[in-house]
């Protein structure tokens, strides 16, 4: 019988993190995910890859002998299974063990699979994922496009920002929001910072010449969203904008920077526009939360907004998310609470503010026993968390319930 279609991606993207576990030497771990996935093993213990796996010092000593041959074993299962390519080479045993001499499973040699934020499409869906440069007055940027396979009049877009350390590719496998895209029938931009221009390809959110209208960064990712507008017909009423981190932080300065071109934005593990304005400022309020003097404030109209926030997070600090609804403007809304646990395991308060009009043009998700990663997200991404609820699901269910009903400039 077939696999059903969500069980094999899921299946996929165990194999993904498994790879990626094994070029980190982390072969007990992946050894049990694979016994899980291919076997129904009771007894593999996986946690799901979350932020602090990046700086997880797990050893690859003690692991019985001969694990490694059956782990390769595991993974030629696999490989026939879904007819791809099976290993080649026997896997390295312990963390400084030598990378294979060949291209390895699937074509990719773990040890280099994820080098510089590149994962294989295993989660794209049947659309098209294409690179392209965009460039105007204010600088210029490489972004990677998804046009799904469905034909819609008139599209909606999505602009995703990644966090530090990822690219384009990193955080589409990640955030899963191609599959969304080619569920609903929208395209997704994913801008690239380079890191000609931030070390650790973190969006300059902190920087006065980049968060205001016309100026920097802001002008350029708003540029490069007029022009995939243009190019493909979209939707110019259903244009919204999201991001991770330094990438959420961003997504609040564009929307906040124009109001006229997004319909709503979402600030995952983000800070609100205007936070600060050098690195120390921006270094004191991800650790301790803003100053309420340093906040735009947005003025009328503001962005619909939707917050999700881990309750753990030790990189941004749990106010910065509260500060971003206050910009949005939740004191002059009225609030509806409920709880839920997610089906990994990670309960969550969402809140939805409604104004005069019962419309509801702010959500909030506080997610308790997560960390500074995306909630729900593939764990063939960095910075994610499968266990919590769906952040790229709500994202999409606010922003198709928004279009844009301020003057356009």
């Amino acid at each position: 019988m077939a696999d059903h279609p969500n069980r094999t991606q899921a299946r996929l993207a165990d194999l993904v993190e498994a790879t990626k576990l094994t070029g980190a030497g982390r072969l007990q771990e992946a050894s049990d995910l694979i016994q899980r996935g291919l076997f129904g093993s009771q007894g593999a213990s996986h946690s799901g890859q979350t932020a602090d796996a990046a700086t997880s010092t797990h050893s690859a000593g003690g692991i019985a002998e001969g694990l490694h041959d059956q782990f390769r074993g595991a993974l030629d299962q696999v490989a026939r299974k879904f007819g791809l390519s099976s290993p080649s080479g026997a896997v390295a045993q312990g963390a400084n063990a030598p990378a294979p001499a060949t291209s390895g499973f699937m074509g990719f040699d773990p040890a280099t699979l994820f080098r510089d934020g590149n994962v294989p499409s295993l989660t794209t869906g049947e659309g098209t994922f294409t690179a392209h440069s965009f460039a105007n007055e204010a600088g210029a940027r490489d972004y990677r496009l998804y046009v799904p396979s469905r034909t819609v009049t008139h599209p909606p877009l999505v602009v995703m920002l990644h966090g530090c350390t990822q690219s384009p590719d990193d955080f589409a496998a990640g955030t899963g929001m191609n599959l969304l895209a080619e569920q609903e029938g929208f395209l997704v931009a994913y801008p690239g910072q380079s890191t000609r221009d931030h070390g650790q390809r973190c969006w300059n959110w902190y920087q006065p010449g980049d968060q205001a209208r016309g100026l920097g960064e802001a002008e350029i990712i708003a540029g490069l969203t007029r022009e995939v507008m243009q190019n493909h017909d979209v939707d110019p009423r259903r244009v919204y904008i999201a991001g991770l981190s330094a990438g959420g932080a961003a997504a609040a300065n564009v929307a906040l920077a124009y109001p006229d071109l997004y319909a709503a934005v979402g600030v995952h593990s983000g800070l609100a526009a205007g936070c600060a304005g050098d690195v120390s400022s921006a270094l004191t309020t991800m650790r301790l939360g803003p100053s309420g003097a340093a906040i735009l404030q947005g003025g009328t109209p503001r962005v619909p907004t939707i917050m999700v926030h881990g309750e753990n997070d030790s990189t941004v600090h749990p106010r910065n998310g509260e500060q971003v609804l206050l910009q949005a403007g939740v004191d002059a809304l009225t609030p509806s609470v409920s709880d839920g646990v997610s089906p990994g395991g990670l309960s969550y308060i969402r809140t939805r503010y409604a104004d005069e009009t019962d419309r509801v043009v702010v959500e909030s998700w506080v997610v308790r026993g997560l960390n500074h990663a995306w909630s729900g997200g593939d764990p063939s991404g960095s910075y994610t968390d499968r266990r919590g609820p769906d952040a790229s699901r709500a994202m999409v269910d606010f922003f198709m319930a928004h279009r844009l009903d301020r003057p356009r400039q």
